[in-house]
């Protein structure tokens, strides 16, 4: 199966179905669908499609619905789980010192921003928390719009934002990773083959003492994949255009996660985050 944009090839698959996102300049597009069956039918199916602008000026989206559901300002909320082990390979790396705290005036954007701190001795330790939101099985699409702020990038490996889905004895795990230590790109999740994932999506050391902005967006597709939509950062928008099959899990829950990854010298230090929402529908 194939998609065809304005008569160019785009997207090629050998299977059944065609389950991804194509990505498109604004104005009307001429897309054509084709199939090729082992006895050598051809079907295809055409159609005509405007697309309008999906971000604002600084790259947030502007395509939510009316009925989304806002979960703002959760770096100003207590009761963050966490952990240090678990962030590790294969969910038991090494131990090391971490902390979050809230309600930070500076450096804020807008005065309660929250600081989390990693460190210790022990090379490539991390830390990761996550804050449930209660299980929401209806919404289908994620947007994730935070600030993060680095004194010292050069400490750390990457950084890493999550947002986990669990429903019907399954978990989708939309994991992104600024890996610009050593891939110096954007990694994605694959959930149920458990590796990261390179996108070829540049993503260079943050700049030190600059507020940057991240927005990402997710689905959980009617083919029951988590589709990884878009990465925008600091208004610079890249389509990724990948999707991965879920693993089991016994739950139900909606969360959010941040985490850091220490560096093989393994240097103390901190990452505030501010102005973080999850916007679902």
């Amino acid at each position: 199966m194939q998609i065809y944009v304005d008569n160019v090839l785009k997207y090629s698959v050998s299977g059944s179905k065609v389950d991804t996102s194509v990505a498109m300049s604004t104005g009307s597009h001429y897309i054509v669908v084709q199939s090729w069956d082992s006895k050598g039918i051809i079907q295809k199916q055409p159609v005509t499609v405007t697309v309008s602008s999906t971000s604002s000026g600084d790259g947030s989206p502007t395509n939510i619905p009316s009925n989304a559901t806002y979960y703002s300002n959760l770096d100003q909320l207590t009761g963050w789980a966490s952990c240090d082990s678990c962030a590790g390979r294969g969910g038991s790396g090494p131990s090391a010192p971490y902390s979050m705290t809230i309600n930070q005036a500076s450096p804020s954007m807008d005065g309660k921003s929250a600081v989390f701190f990693l460190g210790g001795t022990t090379p490539y330790s991390a830390a990761l928390w996550w804050k449930q939101l209660g299980g929401n099985s209806s919404v289908r699409n994620f947007v994730y719009d935070l600030y993060f702020y680095v004194k010292d990038p050069n400490a750390s490996q990457a950084l890493e934002f999550d947002v986990n889905q669990s429903l019907n004895g399954q978990k989708f795990i939309f994991g992104t990773q600024c890996d610009y230590k050593d891939h110096k790109d954007w990694d994605v999740w694959d959930t149920a083959g458990h590796a990261w994932i390179k996108t070829g999506i540049p993503c260079v050391t943050p700049q030190a003492y600059t507020w940057n902005h991240l927005v990402l967006e997710f689905q959980r597709t009617t083919g029951n994949k988590a589709s990884f939509i878009a990465i925008t950062l600091n208004g610079k928008k890249n389509y990724v255009n990948r999707s991965y099959y879920p693993q089991s899990a016994n739950a139900y829950e909606l969360n959010a996660a941040f985490q850091m990854d220490g560096n093989g010298s393994m240097t103390d230090y901190s990452v505030w985050l501010d102005k973080v929402r999850l916007i679902a529908w």
